[in-house]
This record gives structure tokens, sequence and C-alpha cells, in this order.
């Protein structure tokens, strides 16, 4: 795939002459696609059956759960304790269907009665209860038969909520930032921008109406699914206080000039999925084609939003949902569209796109009218967390790891860092070492407190984002990049390492001296490659190991590692293989 992706990151004048053959394979495409059913799988052709139950996982089918006895029930109520465990906090119930994934349905009566038991096994382990859909099943039986869907939600002990985060990609004006102060703010657009106002961080940002920095906003959904947002007036500690899942935007730069900020921000910030907006009236335009290869060369999980269909005709809309659909089926990125456009969708699509990377919803919306926005909540409310309990135990056991992102200084607070918690546990009053500093060394610290979605928090666990006060820790000494890692861990640090890389894109050719700006995970800084092992340079799509070192300071890197780099049209991603230590580790009091 990585050789492939460069044909989403060709620079403008490819596409530009690629035009007139896309507009002819559109024509061929309508001739061959007649109705929209044939195009993307539908998730209201409902099956006969579903895939048999897993053991592990948060999904349960159950045949039915008509009084069931004490011993039973307390069998059935740990059941659910596993699941929930499993998924995180979320299990989905499918009541009705047999293991083997048989859809049998029930009776309205016997219907009511599991849905009964459902809400006392709920209530046993401190759950709430959410049915997602119920539908008719064709069995061999005169009255109707029925399964339920039901969504179970419970905020695990050791946590204050669910958190996902979502990177927010798409070109310029594509409307992504005034999308986010919809959902936000709980108003819509008046159609001038005036939902985006709230997200802007500089004056610069409000005169052009562009977004130039990384703002991050919150969405919480309550234990039954309702929305929680700003609407009410609340500030960030009621609505944290009040939902049981939060997302989190991070809302990104759509103007190529800003484009180091946008993959800081998908390299450093760890999302869980990207949302790639799309304007209906101007397509797949401007920076659309290098986001979606950036969020695929990352791997991350992306679904696509196309806004502002209030300005468009249908047939301008369709022409940009088959435009989508032809790029996402490229052999470059070998993807399924799934068009959302019911509840029923918004719910198949979510529990789909979390099991399989392959599948990409389409949303088709607009922030001024409303139109389909319910949709999209829908999906973020049901949309379960990427990684298992198991990986998320695994990475607490490990050593306290936390990158830094961000860096400000509050009055009364001192210095405040930024940034997310790779692996481990950090607590408050915590002794961590802060580096690498100019010449490798490593600072001892002391965290005074955190905070997680500006309300106060005293555990931080791995993989969640947070910020921390350091009191009187002298701000000079800190800068984007470094990390904080626990005393014992002994850090490599490294001028040079060596990384196997795909060359994306590039003008000439890329040889030994070349200069780039080289991204891995929190780290941002110049390299200059200093050898490419077996060959003398590099042209577009070719594979190489190649060592580069850096040029102003010392970085903290692991083996494996993403990487991904750029300097002008030139764009490479890869691996980092072998690290080059510089020195032995050694902190400084």
């Amino acid at each position: 795939m990585d050789s492939r992706v460069s044909e989403l990151f060709g620079a403008a004048g490819a596409q530009a002459t690629n035009g007139a053959a896309s507009r002819k394979t559109a024509k061929n495409g309508s001739k061959k696609c007649k109705n929209r059913s044939a195009r993307y799988p539908k998730a209201s052709n409902n099956p006969p059956y579903l895939p048999p139950e897993a053991e592990e996982g948060n999904i349960e089918y159950k045949l039915k759960l008509v009084n069931p006895t004490q011993y039973r029930f307390e069998h059935l109520a740990t059941q659910m304790k596993w699941r929930l465990q499993e998924g995180r906090g979320e299990a989905v119930y499918q009541i009705g269907v047999e293991d083997n994934g048989l859809l049998v349905g029930l009776s309205e009566e016997d219907m009511k009665a599991s849905l009964k038991t459902l809400r006392r096994m709920a209530e046993k382990v401190g759950a709430d209860i959410t049915v997602l859909r119920e539908r008719e099943v064709d069995y061999d039986s005169d009255e109707p038969h029925r399964i339920a869907e039901v969504l179970v939600r419970k905020v695990p002990d050791d946590q204050q909520f669910l958190d996902l985060r979502v990177a927010v990609l798409g070109n310029v004006d594509s409307g992504k930032s005034t999308l986010l102060g919809v959902l936000t703010q709980g108003e819509l657009d008046n159609g001038r921008g005036r939902a985006r106002l709230n997200l802007f961080r500089h004056l610069h940002e409000i005169q052009t109406g562009r977004t130039s920095s990384i703002s991050i906003e919150i969405l919480g959904f309550d234990s039954k699914g309702v929305v929680v947002n700003y609407s009410e007036s609340r500030t960030a500690e009621e609505i944290c206080e009040s939902a049981s899942k939060m997302i989190t935007f991070i809302d990104l730069a759509g103007h190529h000039k800003y484009l180091k900020t946008t993959i800081f921000g998908l390299t450093s910030y760890c999302p869980d999925f990207a949302m790639l907006v799309v304007s209906a009236n101007t397509g797949i335009a401007g920076t659309t084609r290098e986001h979606l290869g950036l969020a695929m060369a990352l791997k991350v999980p992306i679904f696509i939003v196309v806004s502002k269909v209030d300005l468009c005709t249908k047939s301008t809309v369709e022409r940009t949902v088959r435009q989508l659909e032809r790029i996402l089926k490229q052999p470059g990125c070998n993807k399924v569209p799934m068009l959302v456009s019911s509840t029923d969708d918004a719910v198949t699509a979510a529990q789909k796109f979390a099991q399989s990377p392959s599948i990409t919803p389409i949303f088709t919306l607009s922030s001024v009218s409303g139109e389909s926005l319910d949709l999209l909540k829908v999906f973020f409310n049901i949309l379960p967390p990427l990684s298992n309990s198991k990986e998320q135990e695994e990475l607490m056991q490990q050593l306290t790891e936390f990158q830094v992102d961000e860096i400000y200084t509050v009055p009364d607070v001192g210095t405040v860092v930024g940034g997310t918690l790779y692996s481990g546990i950090c607590r408050e009053g915590e002794q961590l070492v802060v580096g690498p500093t100019d010449d490798g060394k490593f600072r001892e610290l002391t965290v005074c407190s955190i905070q997680r979605n500006r309300s106060g928090c005293r555990v931080l666990r791995a993989g969640q984002a947070a910020t921390l006060a350091l009191g009187d820790f002298d701000r000079s000494l800190l800068r984007k990049g470094m990390v904080m890692v626990s005393p014992e861990m002994n850090p490599t640090i490294c001028w040079r390492f060596e990384a196997e890389i795909v060359l994306l894109f590039h003008a000439k050719t890329f040889h030994k001296g070349f200069q780039v700006t080289v991204h891995v995970g929190n780290v941002r800084q110049t390299a200059t490659v200093e050898a490419l092992q077996g060959k003398d340079e590099l042209r577009t799509g070719e594979k190489a190991v190649v060592r580069f070192r850096f040029i102003k300071h010392p970085e903290y890197l692991k083996v494996g590692a993403k990487l991904l780099f750029r300097e002008g049209v030139t764009k490479g991603i890869g691996q980092v293989t072998k690290l080059q230590p510089a020195s032995q580790y050694q902190h400084q009091p």
C-alpha cells in the first residue's frame, strides 16, 4: 500500500492533467451504476444472520431473557461485567439472536420481558441501557418477530468518562470549525461563520476565518446517549461531570501554509479516528487529497463528512459523493464507502467502522439547516474505542512516559505542559525527569496537579491527554517534542537514526546531504540525510533504508515509531528501524 499512497500526494499540476480523464471515468461510472444501492453497501439490507458470537469483544447475543432464576441472573450480570470490561465501558447486546448468529426474533411479549431483565442486569452492575434499534425478521411464524440491538454503557470505576479523540481534517473553507462549533455549542450556524468564532484562538483567525493553530473542543454524551454540550450554558467542568462518554475534537488547519501544524496534530495527539470534511460545492480540492493521504500513511481510521449541502442542488452533492467514492476505491486506498442516510445506517456504520479499517462511512449534512446532523451524533455516541482492555492494561503496566505537545505559563500556577500519556500511570506529586535538553540531559521535576478537559484529575492513565502543572519549573528549559519519563526508564536519546522509508513524492532526486523536516510522534526537527543504503539516490515511489542526523539537538525516539518527512513538495513515510545512542542517559537535579 505504502508505495501507492503517493497517488494521493501528487502535485497540484498532476491533478489538473488528470481532470479530463476523471471526467471520462465519471461518465462511464454513471452508466455502470444507475442506482446508488449498487455502489454502496447499505446497512438496511438486513442479512438473515449475523457473524457467530465471539468469545472476546463487547458484543453479546441473547435469544431471550425471560424470567431467569436467581442463579442464572447472577451469571448474566457477571457476563455483562465482562463484556463491559472488554469494550472499556460499552457493550452491545443483540436480543433475539442465537449464538451462531441466526436472527430468530421474539414475540412482543417476550421482547418486553427480555428488555426488562436486561434493565435489571444493567442496574445490578451500575450501567444504563439504550435501545439502538428494533427490526422485524422473517422466521417460521405467523406472528411478527423482532430483534433488538441495545447499547449498555458504564463508566469504568477507575476513570471519569470514556474518551475518544477525533482529528478534524479537510481543505481550507470546507466548514471544519463551523461544524465543530455547531456540534459543541448546540446552535446552528447563520451561514456567515458565527458558530466557529468560539473555536478560534488568535485575532488573525477571526479576521480571516481560517484556523492556523490546533484547538481542542469537547462533545459529551450521557449514559443514555443524550448530547451534553455548551448549549445549556455549561462550563467544561459541568460537561465532564454530566457526560459518561466524551468526544475530544482536534481541530486542525486546512490551509497548505499551516501543513506542518496539521502534521504535528496528527502525529503527536494520537487521534483514534480522523474526520475528513469535504465541502459539497467545491468537492475534492486543495489539501483534501493530501490530508486523506496523511491519515492513511499514519494508519488513522477515517470517515468523511460532506458539508454545506444547503448551498447545492441534490445533483451537485451526488457528484461530490461519486468523486469521493472513486478516490476511496483507488488501488492506493482500497476503501469501501458506506453512505449514511438513516439512523439505522449510522448504527451499523459505527460498528462496522470500528471492526474493519476498510469501511469508510460518508455523511452528507449542513451546519446551517441542521440536515443529517443527528446521524453524525448517533454515530459518535455508538463509536467504540479502538484498543481493547487487554492492550490498555499492558500499556498501564509499563513505566510512565508523557509526550510534551504544548507549553504554557499560567498566572498563579506557573509552568504548564499539555500532551498525551503514552504509557504507564501518572499521579499528582509524582517525581519525573524531562528531556532531552540541547546537551542531551534530563532534569528532575514534580507534577503538582493534573487537568483533563479543563477539570481536575488525580490520576492519569495511558492513552489519555491532559495538562500537567509543574510549579516554578523554568519554562525556558522546555520545548515541544520533549518527554517526561520515570527516572528508572533509562531513555535512549540519539542524534542519528536509521529508517526504512518510501519516497511518496519528489520533484527531482533524493540524495545524501538533502535536508527534510522529520515528524516522529511529537518530535519535529530538521534532519540531514547522511547515507542511503545500497543506493546513490531515490526517485518517487522507491524504498530505501536511510540514515538521518538531527541538526539542532538530540531527540528521544523508539524503534518501530512511524516517521513522516517533508520539504516543500517532497514527502515520504517510513518506520524507525535503528537508533545510534548519543550517550548513556544522565540527569541533573
